[in-house]
């Protein structure tokens, strides 16, 4: 990046040439002839550019008002003539006053013509399921999740019932879009999108799977969503029906596949303890298929919550569903020490959405924005500072 400013009173130079100007992190200025380009080392230098064929006039001190380059990064305000007053530094050269306006104005310029980076998202980012706040697949979802405070939202592929696949919406692209505008409208992300119909249904047993696992796959590359969610849930469940582990291991690799084609990832929750998982996730062997690990299944089988996380390690979670049973809000769970949580996540380098999915009040479970609100307020206190 670079801005070409003229060289008004033949300032630094003496010469009436152009000045380009460019500027790298480490905010070394340098007028250099060629084309514009960010420089990589730390010296400041001041050049003028010349025309095709004609020498540098770097290190000649014939011409009048040329100064040699400037000593290597770090410089000092001293190094820069016209810093101090004419009266300050000896010099009662005319030029001195020039010097200092060129420079601040090609500082001001500088900045203005650099681009604003793009700010970095927060290393945990909150989001809510949209089927638990009752908007299962429907665009209202956004605004209730704005309305809550959440950064993003986990949006349903649809119910699936007896049906061959999902019912959804979103393979239409006029709804797919209507969802997206109305993401980028309101600030929010789209966490991950998820088959939450296998809770009821057979992973390994329903005949069209593939096509399930496919539609999902489409709609994520349609959306631009990386991650998506697949519980085994009651029906799949390996700790009490360990014979399905074959036809499950078998469909999970055929969905990897599937995955992998186009950078995707299936997050599965499982009803194994973290050792178990990993064994499960060893036996799939792709890298389009992860863990999405949930709170609730450590902690309801009285399995140590911050071992589990560490067993299972920072490349095999690829998403979290952070909140516990229902009963009590996350910041009243005396079983739940979500600061300890956060510096576990921490020390395994860890980085990615928290979903929160249950955690309601039993006190007033059907208040949607009082319960998910209240949670995603605590988390925000806990992982972001906020």
């Amino acid at each position: 990046m670079s801005v070409r400013i003229p060289n008004h009173e033949q300032a630094v130079s003496g010469s009436n040439a152009p000045l380009t100007l460019v500027v790298s992190p480490l905010f070394r200025v340098e007028r250099a002839t060629g084309p514009l380009r960010w420089a990589t080392r730390p010296p400041l230098t001041l050049r003028p550019e010349q025309p095709d064929g004609v020498e540098s006039w770097l290190g000649r001190s014939s011409a009048a008002g040329c100064r040699r380059e400037r000593p290597s990064w770090p410089f000092h305000s001293e190094q820069l003539d016209g810093d101090k007053s004419p009266t300050e530094s000896g010099d009662k050269s005319p030029h001195s006053k020039s010097r200092r306006h060129f420079l601040a104005a090609s500082f001001a310029a500088l900045a203005a013509a650099l681009p604003s980076p793009a700010a970095e998202p927060p290393r945990y980012r909150i989001a809510v399921c949209d089927w638990m706040i009752l908007k299962r697949q429907k665009l209202g979802a956004f605004q209730l999740t704005k309305d809550i405070g959440a950064d993003g939202v986990e949006v349903d592929m649809g119910s699936l019932g007896e049906r061959e696949t999902f019912e959804n919406e979103l393979a239409k692209p006029e709804v797919r879009e209507q969802f997206l505008a109305k993401a980028r409208e309101l600030g929010l992300g789209i966490s991950s999108l998820a088959m939450s119909g296998f809770y009821a249904q057979s992973f390994a047993e329903r005949p069209t799977v593939p096509r399930m696992v496919q539609d999902t796959v489409d709609t994520m590359v349609a959306m631009g969503v990386k991650i998506a969610f697949l519980p085994l849930g009651v029906r799949g469940d390996l700790v009490k029906h360990p014979e399905l582990r074959p036809a499950i291991v078998a469909r999970l690799k055929a969905a990897g596949a599937q995955a992998e084609k186009t950078g995707v990832v299936i997050g599965i929750e499982t009803a194994l303890a973290a050792k178990d998982e990993v064994k499960l996730l060893e036996d799939i062997g792709s890298p389009g298929i992860r863990s999405y690990f949930n709170f609730a299944n450590a902690l309801q089988n009285g399995r140590d919550l911050l071992a589990e996380l560490r067993t299972l390690g920072r490349d095999r979670i690829c998403q979290i569903h952070c909140t516990d049973e229902d009963g009590v809000w996350l910041e009243e769970n005396k079983r739940l020490d979500m600061p300890a949580v956060k510096k576990v996540l921490d020390e395994m380098g860890w980085r990615g959405w928290l979903v929160i999915e249950r955690s309601r009040s039993a006190k007033n479970g059907r208040d949607v924005k009082g319960n998910f609100g209240a949670n995603t307020r605590y988390l925000k206190r806990v992982f972001q500072g906020a």
